[in-house]
């Protein structure tokens, strides 16, 4: 396809949301012209293609804006889904699916940032915001413990969506992660983190001069 034809992607590399949109595209091999942001000086064009100037921003090539990382996911899965993340079988894993993702995304992400950035929310210590983000992982620690995988024994969007948020809480303090009772969610972190989808989709790309030459995404390998 020419390149004037692909979609723009706006992404951070260490953003969640944006790795999860990067997941996604890469999964279902929809190529994208990448722009790399620098959060603290984010480019005009970002700002002009969504009001939110929030990352990731899906530009289509009619001009259509998709601001949402869990759009970004369903439009490109929606394209293709050789796996069946989208659970398109079962209604009741859909919205398992659903749930599970909209838990992550409010009460679990408000404590990872919490947690992270302790120092910006001196309510509480670095401890007490943890032990709020465990109520999610202990969750995720007895549901994989049924299975291989949040939902089904295969992978689905539940765990693309969650598993980044899960690997930014863990490397906020490894040592404490690691050493904690969840065996079955480190070992499904450990999968994802060694997985060709997620090495590709974290491949590092300079920041984006509206000059340069464009870069696509994902890498063909």
């Amino acid at each position: 396809m020419p390149i004037a034809q692909l979609p723009i992607l706006y992404s951070f590399r260490r953003c969640p949301y944006a790795i999860r949109a990067r997941l996604a595209l890469a999964y279902a091999a929809r190529q994208v012209i990448l722009r790399e942001v620098v959060l603290r000086d984010k480019p005009q064009a970002l700002i002009d293609a969504s009001a939110k100037a929030t990352v990731p921003v899906l530009v289509l090539p009619d001009g259509a804006v998709i601001e949402q990382s869990i759009e970004i996911m369903q439009w490109a899965l929606a394209r293709s889904d050789p796996e069946a993340w989208l659970l398109r079988n079962c209604k009741k894993q859909q919205h398992e699916a659903q749930t599970l993702i909209e838990r992550n995304d409010q009460q679990f992400k408000q404590a990872l940032d919490r947690y992270k950035y302790a120092d910006r929310h001196p309510q509480q210590s670095a401890e007490a915001y943890r032990r709020e983000g465990e109520v999610f992982l202990k969750e995720l620690e007895m549901r994989l413990a049924r299975r291989a995988y949040l939902i089904t024994d295969r992978i689905s969007i539940a765990d693309a969506a969650i598993f980044p948020f899960v690997r930014q809480f863990a490397h906020t303090d490894k040592t404490w992660f690691y050493h904690a009772p969840y065996p079955n969610l480190q070992r499904w972190l450990q999968r994802h983190l060694n997985s060709s989808l997620f090495n590709n989709a974290m491949h590092k790309y300079p920041a984006w001069q509206p000059d340069a030459e464009q870069t696509l995404f994902p890498v063909q390998v």
